[in-house]
């Protein structure tokens, strides 16, 4: 899978759980209802053009909050490290970790062309759930990719997407763990907070690694 079918990938899952408010239902239905919304948002004609580019981005990400469950997306990706963390070292991480998935995704956006999001399953475990997708391309491939949620507060919230048995946490984990053990945690800090969005390794975009959250 290219780069770009990556990025569009996660882009539209990740943009699909910032771009709407929290839906009552079942999974499938609720991750059904945030895709229909950010491919509403991409599609809307008065939103079109380079000028709107600004007022798109801002739709997609204005109530991110209320339906990507951003906290326990940061404290699974720092892993063990989470731990030794104080809590405004938790809350920093936070916003870090959020405005480097908005550098890396959101803020890619416009790569979208009309990708399609067909929905083939549904796994209820507990608290937790897994919907499968397949992002079909203009071409006619098929990308799996599913989405993690957790049950909170009467609600199903989004917290990992998988792409092709790739977990966004797990690549992340990765990612930071490599730093925070050659370095420091401060290393890392200082490292988000490069507007580059760039990681020691070469890049935040998953690379083809397996691993779970």
């Amino acid at each position: 899978m290219t780069s770009r079918t990556m990025v569009i990938a996660v882009s539209v899952l990740v943009s699909a759980a910032l771009a709407t408010r929290a839906w009552a239902g079942a999974p499938t239905e609720v991750v059904k209802q945030y895709t229909e919304q950010v491919v509403k948002v991409l599609e809307d004609p008065a939103l079109k053009g380079d000028d709107k580019r600004a007022e798109r981005r801002a739709t997609v990400r204005k109530i991110a909050v209320e339906v990507f469950d951003v906290n326990e997306t940061a404290r699974r990706a720092l892993g063990r490290h989470w731990a030794a963390r104080s809590p405004a070292e938790r809350e920093e991480f936070v916003q870090l970790f959020t405005d480097l998935l908005d550098r890396t995704y959101v803020s890619r956006i416009d790569q979208y062309g009309g990708e399609k999001v067909r929905f083939v399953g549904e796994t209820i475990d507990g608290e937790t759930a897994l919907v499968k997708t397949k992002i079909v391309t203009k071409q006619g491939t098929e990308i799996p990719v599913d989405g993690r949620l957790l049950h909170r507060n009467d609600k199903w919230l989004i917290y990992d997407i998988i792409i092709e048995g790739v977990s966004l946490v797990a690549n992340y984990r990765a990612q930071f763990d490599k730093i925070i053990t050659k370095s420091s945690y401060a290393e890392l800090v200082r490292q988000l907070k490069d507007k580059s969005g760039d990681l020691s390794n070469g890049g935040t975009a998953p690379p083809p690694r397996r691993g779970s959250s």
